[in-house]
């Protein structure tokens, strides 16, 4: 039985089907309007806004085992909430990993959390670092949140860094100006990219491995070859240009790679940001099961992925291929390979 149920409002509503809605913790972007003009800043503040729904599924059988709450462990999760509610938490404090997998309580037997030094440590031997220099940080949060890049951040795999441009400017300046030579447009000014990324290299480990990456409709294609390279990394910099772009002794001050999605303009580097954090985040070992990595389009030797398919059998009058339907492993693995091997030279012709 499928039972619609409003959550915020009266506009955003989810599908149930006979099964208990656990706590929900909700994400809110929270706008923090600054003293400069134009300046604003988001962030994603977990915990300080949480909605709870515990919702009893309708005409429940009681008989089902995996319908049936202990109500021990219900009266305990309500507990937990109203603690967290009475605690005043701040941004970054309170994660989806401390909260557990029902969302509000340590799962059964996890470590210990660890101290801040240990934590220092691990992040200095094995946490992947990306450093994102922008005019427009709020742009980010939704999509890291909802992806394999936030799922990363989450397992303690990539650190994610937003540095807001309009940061290392004074009192009205502005981080953009008109061109020398006149023409329409702005460009973006070298001081404060040039600010911080300097703030970036002196805080950075001695010998650390990295790449300072701007998006460039006039760089070289952005290819699964580059993403492999920048996750064999320690750091990968991103520089987002707006408007008409960076100053060009951006290229004479720092060893950049101009990267570009494709032969097409965008508004800003924000866009193409995402690609290149999204392509490499799910490299690092742990983001995404190695199987479904191994999978993949462009691997090691290029080829294209096969087709997938999944229920019903048939849709539309068009069938599932049969091989796919017959739990012969071998004959579904070659078929596989042929169809990967096929794709692979059609693109290429």
């Amino acid at each position: 039985m499928r039972e619609r149920i409003a959550v915020v409002g009266g506009d955003r509503s989810f599908v149930h089907c006979n099964c208990v809605v656990d706590v929900i913790v909700l994400e809110e972007q929270v706008a923090d309007v600054g003293e400069r003009r134009r300046e604003s800043r988001i962030g994603v503040e977990r915990g300080l806004k949480r909605v709870q729904r515990i919702v009893a599924p309708v005409h429940r059988d009681e008989r089902d085992a995996t319908l049936v709450l202990q109500r021990r462990t219900l009266a305990r999760r309500r507990r937990r909430v109203r603690e967290l509610r009475e605690t005043p938490l701040g941004l970054g404090e309170l994660t989806v990993r401390d909260l557990g997998e029902s969302g509000l309580v340590r799962r059964p037997g996890a470590p210990p959390e660890k101290s801040e030094s240990s934590k220092k440590r691990e992040h200095d031997r094995q946490m992947f670092t990306i450093d994102v220099l922008t005019l427009f940080p709020e742009v980010f949060a939704p999509f890291v949140g909802l992806s394999i890049v936030g799922r990363a951040v989450e397992a303690g795999i990539v650190d994610v860094r937003y540095h807001h441009l309009l940061d290392a400017v004074a009192g009205t300046e502005r981080a953009d100006d008109r061109p020398y030579g006149g023409g329409a447009g702005l460009v973006m000014r070298i001081e404060p990219v040039a600010q911080t990324i300097d703030t970036i290299l002196a805080t950075a480990p001695a010998g650390e491995r990295r790449a300072i990456v701007v998006p460039n409709p006039a760089g070289a294609t952005f290819h699964q070859a580059d993403a492999r390279r920048y996750a064999g990394l320690d750091r990968l910099i991103v520089v987002c240009g707006h408007y008409e772009g960076i100053d060009d002794r951006l290229r004479a001050l720092y060893p950049i790679e101009e990267v570009s999605l494709g032969d097409f303009v965008l508004t800003g580097g924000e866009i193409p940001a995402l690609a290149i954090m999204d392509a490499t985040a799910r490299l690092l070992d742990g983001a995404i099961a190695p199987e479904s990595a191994a999978a993949e389009s462009f691997g090691e030797d290029g080829s294209i992925d096969y087709p997938a398919y999944t229920r019903p059998p048939v849709f539309r009058g068009i069938a599932v291929p049969e091989v796919l339907l017959s739990g012969d492993h071998a004959k579904i693995a070659a078929w596989r390979r042929e169809q990967s091997r096929a794709r692979t030279a059609a693109r290429k012709s």
